[in-house]
């Protein structure tokens, strides 16, 4: 599948550790660029990658949707964070037809700053 060159190619250009999981999805596990367990997955037309963040929390819920809230529509580059079951994942999309390497990386970057961002400030609303 020529789209799968194409993503793994720019991951190697990166230096960027993964793995690939199945036929069309990787799974970065690069702590030094802050990206753990962070799955990119080829679906023509698009390149989806998403990661979980955390367990959306039992108490104060109002106050933490807001909170995620504000932070997906201020302070998010790329994607956007969304609700997978009890996960609060982070999301985003591309166009494979258009996507470069910039592109990937600048989805990625974004995603990471995110987790070593919002993460800390997310995470005073989990479950104790």
């Amino acid at each position: 599948m020529a789209g799968l060159n194409r993503i793994e190619e720019f991951l190697i250009e990166l230096r960027i550790q993964y793995e690939e999981i199945q036929d069309g999805a990787f799974l970065i596990s690069d702590k030094g660029k802050g990206l753990s367990n962070v799955v990119i997955a080829y679906e023509a037309p698009v390149v989806m990658i998403r990661t979980k963040l955390m367990e959306v929390p039992q108490a104060k819920r109002e106050e933490f949707y807001e909170k995620l809230l504000s932070l997906n529509g201020t302070d998010l580059i790329h994607g956007a964070y969304g609700l997978d079951g009890k996960d609060v994942i982070i999301t985003d999309t591309l166009e494979y037809d258009t996507m470069d390497k910039a592109e990937l990386e600048a989805s990625l970057d974004s995603i990471g700053l995110a987790i070593a961002q919002h993460y800390p400030i997310l995470s005073v609303y989990r479950n104790k």
